[in-house]
């Protein structure tokens, strides 16, 4: 059943815990309602938007990194909080707390980056200089006295400068509505797509000068069924229901006026199947996910901007745990975070960071502590945001979420130390304390105790470029050695900032794999050969260390080359910790036609099947078995037919291979 991803996020608690507050700060004599006014939103200038720093703190991407001006490393780790998307068109939360003390208690805990919803319906009103008087308890809030939704707006983005903040912008919704999320699409009756162009266009010229503002999530969960009309779409097209297309288009004049802005791109809810397209009506023809949360269509159809701006594009998806409601992966009790990753996150996002391919930052993820499933997921994607360095914003600050809560309890001044405490490993610290995207700023401020400036992080100010390369890794070793495959390993490099990947190479000084970590598996070895192997280290700048001293590795033998029908290649080259997929092309060398095909190999130990395309797959024992398609079952003599696989665990690759009974060679 598919239907749980039409469902993505019950939020009648929300309304209803905004319009029980608004009630209550009537039934106290405080404004319950706004007033439209027609000021210039920018009036008075003293909270105009205005430059919040010397223009440092600009961030740009490098594969899968988020790097500074200088090329240092940063690690964007932040948290949501709603309101100026929804009908109060200002935050929730200010009828009882107060926007300092807020503010301020998010970076003292750790909060680089907040994420902030609002609407292409209010980013036009801002344009056209109308404004709201927001529903504020100005006893809670007297510094807010007087004050419009947009200069609200700019007074905390002046808190944020204070105390080390920075700024994400997130288009939650079309309409300023507190139920506005649940259209599917980026336009509506009333809003149209050229309303969301303008609106961002908006903002990137009113605050192109402030770095508080760092990136702009472009739109919020756009999504819709195979079946729904309208519904998001991402292919290369150029058709109005195209996500991919109008986040290409909205970026490009994003960054025509601002190229220093981070953009963002969601994914969609359904891609199409290998061999389907759009046009089917089917469900089973579709791949489906959380709402946003569907990237499979960045591997065909990349997000791609002109001129030499691809560098401010990264993506962003959403996920959520069983209490939001339970997919099909929830069920039972069988899964785990090794099934999640691989089942669910490597397929639909998580490959585009170990790919190498963009950086990730997850928009939305968090919920209620339930000490059950719920729990088990959070704790799961933790483990997985930390071990990977994965950017993100936690839902949310705000307890009046209705399928999730909040890190703040319902008086908007405690916090649920219990929530904190899963979110708090995965926020950037150096040496016990919290980590800034400011270079001037220590997170909390100057008079922090909890937290520093990215700049002490790096040791210098942001005008001294990074030229320290790594120390040389140390104690390369080899294991784990086959006819085909070896296993490689390492002592950890040390550098001034910090050490981003490392690149193993031939002896020829070729690269031939990029990990992260300290150990990494080279495939594709000749049986019975002698090869040498070094590894380097290198930081977020590009420096590199010299070269590790070598090792050198001889192949064990392989089993007798057949002389079959058939010749199969299994490259193996996508690889991380705990897995691998493979992309292998099957070639039929008899004098006839095959009608059907099954390819067989063992796994080697301690490997097991996760996932595979083109083929039916299954796994007996330690024997993984694909079996032709409908659709591809005939190889005429002398062609070929590709498939892949996933495979969770273990290194090695397999070294014999059997179509239809008969063994093949080795391409």
């Amino acid at each position: 059943m598919r239907t749980p991803h039409t469902l993505r996020r019950a939020t009648l608690g929300r309304a209803a815990l905004a319009t029980a507050a608004t009630l209550a700060l009537a039934a106290t004599g405080l404004p319950a309602a706004y007033a439209t006014t027609s000021a210039p939103a920018a009036a008075p200038s003293a909270l105009a938007s205005s430059p919040a720093t010397d223009g440092d703190d600009w961030l740009t991407t490098d594969g899968n990194k988020v790097v500074d001006a200088d090329g240092k490393e940063v690690w964007m780790t932040g948290a949501n909080w709603f309101g100026f998307n929804a009908t109060e068109r200002v935050f929730h939360g200010l009828w009882s707390g107060n926007i300092e003390t807020i503010t301020k208690e998010m970076a003292e805990r750790g909060i680089n980056l907040v994420r902030v919803p609002v609407s292409t319906e209010l980013l036009v009103e801002w344009k056209n200089g109308e404004t709201v008087v927001p529903n504020v308890n100005t006893a809670s809030n007297p510094e807010l006295v007087g004050m419009n939704n947009k200069e609200v707006f700019d007074y905390w983005l002046e808190l944020c400068e204070k105390y080390g903040l920075k700024v994400l912008v997130d288009v939650h919704s079309a309409e300023a509505d507190n139920s506005g999320h649940f259209a599917p699409m980026w336009y509506t009756d009333s809003v149209s797509t050229e309303d969301f162009y303008a609106g961002w266009e908006w903002l990137a010229q009113e605050y192109k000068d402030n770095d508080t503002i760092v990136a702009a999530d472009l739109e919020n969960e756009p999504h819709g069924t195979q079946k729904q009309d309208p519904r998001a779409k991402w292919d290369d097209s150029t058709d109005p229901d195209n996500w991919k297309h109008v986040a290409e288009t909205a970026a490009e004049k994003i960054l025509a006026i601002n190229p220093n802005l981070l953009i963002l791109v969601e994914g969609n809810e359904a891609y199409p199947r290998d061999g389907e397209n759009w046009e089917s009506q089917d469900e089973d023809d579709y791949y489906f996910n959380w709402w946003g949360g569907n990237l499979r269509g960045a591997a065909d159809h990349p997000v791609e901007v002109a001129g030499d701006l691809n560098d401010q594009i990264m993506y962003s998806p959403h996920d959520y745990g069983p209490l939001v409601f339970e997919q099909e992966w929830f069920e039972g009790d069988d899964w785990d975070r090794d099934s999640l990753e691989a089942d669910v996150w490597d397929p639909n996002w998580l490959y585009l960071h170990k790919e190498n391919t963009s950086p990730l930052l997850i928009g939305e993820w968090g919920g209620f502590l339930d000490g059950d499933k719920n729990e088990k997921w959070m704790l799961a994607l933790q483990e997985t945001i930390v071990d990977y360095e994965l950017h993100h914003t936690f839902w949310c600050i705000n307890p009046n979420s209705g399928d999730t809560g909040g890190l703040l309890l319902n008086d908007w001044a405690t916090w649920d130390e219990e929530k904190y405490a899963i979110l708090e490993p995965t926020l950037w610290q150096e040496d016990g304390k919290f980590v800034s995207l400011d270079h001037q700023v220590p997170l909390g401020g100057v008079d922090s105790t909890t937290g520093i400036s990215v700049s002490d992080v790096a040791g210098g100010s942001s005008g001294m470029p990074d030229t320290t390369a790594p120390t040389v890794p140390q104690d390369l070793a080899a294991s784990d050695v086959t006819s085909t495959t070896a296993e490689l390993t390492w002592s950890a490099s040390t550098d001034d900032v910090r050490v981003t990947r490392y690149e193993v190479l031939d002896s020829a000084g070729t690269v031939v794999g990029t990990p992260s970590g300290t150990s990494f598996t080279v495939d594709g070895l000749t049986p019975e050969t002698e090869s040498s192997f070094s590894v380097r280290a290198r930081d977020a700048a590009g420096n590199r260390s010299a070269p590790s001293d070598a090792v050198t590795v001889t192949t064990l033998a392989g089993p007798p080359e057949p002389e079959g029908g058939c010749t199969v290649e299994f490259d193996a080259s996508n690889r991380w910790s705990s897995g691998y997929t493979a992309d292998i092309q099957v070639q039929n060398d008899g004098d006839a036609a095959w009608s059907a095909w099954e390819l067989e190999f063992e796994a080697p130990a301690g490997q097991s099947l996760a996932n595979g395309w083109s083929a039916t797959w299954t796994q007996t024992g330690s024997t993984l078995s694909a079996t032709s398609m409908p659709w591809n079952g005939t190889v005429a003599a002398g062609g070929s037919v590709n498939l892949g696989v996933q495979i969770n665990g273990g290194a090695g690759t397999p070294d014999a291979f059997t179509v239809n009974g008969e063994a093949c060679s080795i391409g």
